[in-house]
């Protein structure tokens, strides 16, 4: 296969493709969700279970997902085109791509609003405005920034604005510098927020909480939040993954620098689950909980309570921003690209064109908070609650879904033992065979399960 022209660019090093990735893959589920699932599920058990299903599911995807970045130097949508071309399969294959960059899309639309609740945060702890509040205090200021409309918009344009700074830089001078930066900065954060936690809390509470081997706690429930979690929190399915690929140096070896992305972006999760569970544990006026209520009502009340609260409080809102952030510009790239080389816009432009589209469609999720929190018209649900539904249960397993199917079955074994040509003929062949079977089953599951539970409920 000729090689394409990378009219994008290139990372300038294999460091700056995993601290890309990681940032990508690293999203508010590490935060608000996988440490709380893992501790009411058998604690060590389900962390176990947990990287098993990563093995078998979301290293092997990742890996293909990846590939078709790296052998299409394209976008998601021009790489499958021209993939599909070269294995003489369907054009009907170029839907993968339009699947994963939609879903991206949608994602950034209130991922956006979400992180504009965490910067309203950021400058409320820094500013002192939540030392000592109870939980119904912080509850009923949370609420009423849910119904300031105003104050939502203003926070969310500030930062869709940081996100468009720095995609338009492009690889080079964008997206890579962002990452270089953010990544390092991301797990000093939360570095400083675990030495917080076991000096001002419980520490050996929490790693109980989250470690501690506990069977009878796992159940059949547990093991499916295990597999799904494997895949979604890895970011895979979004077209980001793909996009940076494309942007992957050919010497580099694959499969050992995607191992390295999912050991970072699984140690960021249990870190951040020490850091938070030491001090919840250590409250006992605040009890368990996941979610945006955990990140804005429970952590509020104890940063405001704790010594240095207010500034152990201010960097781990920060943390959440740079989260966001890195996850954002990495969701918006795949339509830039595509903008760029198909359309044959400036990256300036393009980038504008698609974050004004994304600000727009995210005021959907500002109203689904206030004048529209009861309008289920969208299969019983808001608006919000249908974009995130849509999004995490159906369109990125379905896009795993057929991520492993082409490249395990329609591509070229020619064409995929090229790309891996680093890795041993055993890895290789046992990641086929994975990714063949174990894969798309893995995932199959999950699509199944949810929406039998949604339809059923």
């Amino acid at each position: 296969m000729t090689r394409r022209r990378k009219i994008h660019g290139i990372w300038p090093s294999r460091w700056t493709f995993i601290l890309a990735a990681t940032g990508s893959a690293v999203g508010l589920g590490n935060i608000w969700k996988f440490p709380y699932i893992a501790g009411e599920n058998g604690g060590g058990a389900f962390v176990l279970v947990y990287l098993l299903c990563l093995a078998l599911v979301g290293v092997p995807i990742m890996m293909a997902e990846v590939l078709l970045g790296r052998r299409g130097r394209q976008s998601p949508v021009n790489a499958m085109r021209s993939l599909a071309l070269e294995a003489g399969a369907s054009r009907g294959w170029v839907g993968v791509g339009w699947l994963g960059m939609l879903g991206g899309f949608l994602v950034v639309s209130y991922y956006c609003v979400i992180a504009g609740w965490a910067l309203d945060y950021t400058f409320s702890l820094g500013g002192g405005q939540l030392q000592g509040v109870t939980v119904d205090t912080a509850n009923a200021m949370f609420e009423t920034l849910m119904e300031d409309q105003s104050e939502l918009v203003k926070w969310q344009t500030i930062f869709i604005v940081m996100t468009l700074v720095v995609v338009m830089g492009g690889v080079g001078k964008g997206l890579g510098v962002a990452v270089r930066v953010l990544m390092p900065l991301l797990f000093l954060f939360v570095l400083a927020l675990v030495y917080y936690g076991s000096t001002r809390g419980d520490l050996a509470a929490a790693l109980s909480f989250l470690f501690g081997f506990s069977a009878e706690g796992f159940t059949w429930g547990s093991f499916l939040m295990a597999l799904g979690h494997s895949f979604l929190t890895l970011g895979l399915g979004l077209g980001a993954i793909m996009a940076y690929g494309a942007y992957m140096p050919e010497k580099v070896p694959l499969g050992k620098t995607v191992v390295i992305v999912v050991c970072l972006d699984t140690l960021f999760s249990l870190l951040v689950g020490v850091a938070i569970f030491s001090v919840v544990i250590a409250s006992p006026s605040v009890q368990l909980r996941e979610g945006p209520s955990l990140m804005f009502i429970s952590l509020p009340v104890i940063f405001g309570d704790m010594p240095d609260g207010r500034l152990f409080g201010t960097v781990f809102f920060m943390m959440v921003v740079v989260v966001a952030w890195s996850s954002t510009i990495s969701l918006l790239e795949p339509m830039v690209a595509w903008l760029v080389e198909s359309k044959q816009y400036s990256r300036i432009r393009a980038s504008l064109l698609v974050g004004a589209a994304a600000w727009f469609v995210g005021l959907g999720t500002v109203f689904s908070f206030n004048d529209w929190a009861e309008v289920k018209t969208f299969f019983g649900a808001n608006f919000f609650e249908f974009l995130d539904f849509l999004t995490t249960n159906i369109m990125l397993p379905l896009s795993g879904i057929l991520i492993a199917v082409f490249v395990g079955w329609v591509m070229r074994y020619e064409s995929l033992r090229q790309e891996l040509r680093n890795e041993s003929l055993a890895i290789f062949e046992g990641w086929v065979k994975v990714l063949r079977l174990a894969s798309p089953v893995g995932m199959l599951i999950v699509l199944v399960t949810t929406l039998y539970f949604k339809l059923s409920g």
